[in-house]
């Protein structure tokens, strides 16, 4: 386990076949560069092949996966028993059932360390996730159930009060009243208790939704709509100031190397661009396009040049589609 501020954890990510595996190499490095005197254990979970493939889901990239283990990254294989090529954000639910039963934080593989992890102070007897989201599901039908009415009937469902989870300064049928995650980052003292209620609360809704949901798209929110009961029921909720390194100083969940250098921080650039100057580094992602042409093709810079990070424009689509005009998205 690792010790910040005198607290022990484990961190957690998953790899597999395609751009999880280099982005693995992108959040480790990073991580070890950040925080050279973290002295623990970081678990990249890594699905088996099964039934529920179709081929081998496995990291197949030799050179990257002999990198990670270089920087003291440890391969968690687990078998999916619910989820898997249909549904591989379920990789992050089943992942939890196979780590050591001891405090754990999850992070999505596309994320970068930029900075000390002593200056977060978790309290892992109170779970939370990550606050960086949109107003992504559920998307409320003309004439259909509102926000608390779907929000409602899922609660209802696993025998939880949303009343304590609403957050009253913001309007009735507004989505920010309802607790919603992004399924980025987020932490618990025991993956087991965690990692099972997740699975049960996630397989219930996709297996019988509650009839106020039939309109609702669950693929690929269903993650993101498990999430907040799990947390809620847990006795979590919502991150306070100390949490605010993640997706800020600390982390930083880019999503997509195009957005990054789009419109993250200077210091997360930074960082890419130390980490993959690394002879070591470069060797491991050479197969990977998106850092051969942003990075080390020098072609982030001009997406960089198209925005100006403090006037972005409102929504994300917007920049993409000023990307992809410029054959600067990728994905």
């Amino acid at each position: 386990m690792a010790a910040t501020s005198g607290q022990t954890f484990n961190i957690v990510a998953v790899i597999q076949q395609g751009r999880l595996q280099y982005e693995g190499v992108l959040l480790v490095a990073s991580f070890r560069a950040a925080n050279p005197d973290f002295a623990g254990r970081i678990f990249l979970a890594e699905p088996q092949p099964g039934p529920r493939w179709s081929g081998d889901p496995r990291a197949d990239d030799a050179a990257a996966r002999d990198l990670l283990l270089s920087l003291g990254a440890e391969i968690l294989p687990f078998q999916n028993t619910t989820f898997g090529e249909a549904y591989p954000h379920g990789n992050k639910i089943e992942a939890l059932l196979a780590l050591p039963d001891e405090p754990f934080l999850f992070l999505d593989t596309d994320t970068l360390v930029i900075g000390d992890f002593g200056r977060v102070a978790f309290d892992f007897d109170r779970p939370s996730a990550s606050m960086r989201r949109t107003a992504t599901w559920p998307q409320i039908e003309l004439y259909g159930p509102g926000y608390t009415q779907i929000w409602g009937a899922l609660y209802d469902r696993f025998g939880l009060d949303m009343a304590p989870t609403l957050d009253l300064s913001q309007p009735d049928e507004y989505w920010q009243r309802y607790m919603y995650f992004n399924a980025g980052w987020f932490f618990h003292r025991s993956p087991r208790i965690f990692g099972q209620r997740y699975l049960d609360y996630a397989r219930s809704i996709r297996d019988d939704r509650p009839a106020a949901l039939v309109c609702q798209e669950l693929n690929p929110w269903l993650d993101q709509v498990a999430l907040p009961l799990v947390i809620h029921s847990l006795g979590g909720g919502r991150p306070g100031p100390e949490l605010a390194g993640l997706d800020g100083d600390v982390t930083c969940h880019y999503r997509s190397l195009s957005l990054l250098y789009a419109r993250e921080s200077d210091a997360a650039v930074a960082m890419l661009e130390t980490i993959c100057a690394r002879k070591e580094v470069k060797a491991a992602l050479k197969r990977h396009q998106p850092v051969k042409k942003l990075v080390y093709q020098g072609h982030g810079a001009e997406a960089r040049a198209l925005f100006d990070r403090a006037d972005l424009p409102r929504k994300e689509q917007v920049i993409r589609n000023t990307l992809k005009r410029q054959d600067l998205w990728f994905r």
